[in-house]
């Protein structure tokens, strides 16, 4: 199997208060580019779109510009900045450091098949 698209022409493009999320899907792999503007916190700008009090999506990701600081139900926290490579795993809030948006890529099985989606039904 050989299957390549582009960011060029997503395939999905989900806005968000304060951000967006485009994503291509392909064969086992969904792969997005999420933008935090200044201001974005899960808690705040999706919690309320998905019904859930944490992020209950993993994510495997690449911080490309700006700061996101994550904090994990547990209360183990950290903060990833440019160049760092990341997993998050289910039960998490987190929200942007500074006045400079965050761009993230994202590699997930299916993460930006529900990422920011309401639940159905």
């Amino acid at each position: 199997m050989l299957e390549m698209k582009t960011l060029d022409k997503p395939d999905d493009r989900r806005d968000f208060p304060r951000g967006h999320l485009e994503a291509v899907h392909l064969d086992g792999l969904d792969f997005a580019v999420a933008t935090f503007e200044p201001g974005w916190r899960w808690s705040e700008s999706l919690g309320p779109v998905v019904g859930t009090t944490s992020c209950e999506v993993h994510h495997n990701g690449y911080v490309v510009q700006g700061r996101m600081h994550v904090v994990m139900d547990d209360g183990d926290e950290g903060e990833v900045g440019p160049g760092d490579v990341f997993v998050i795993t289910p039960g998490h809030d987190a929200w942007v450091v500074g006045d400079e948006q965050c761009i993230v890529h994202d590699f997930a099985g299916t993460m930006a098949n529900v990422y920011a989606k309401p639940p159905e039904g």
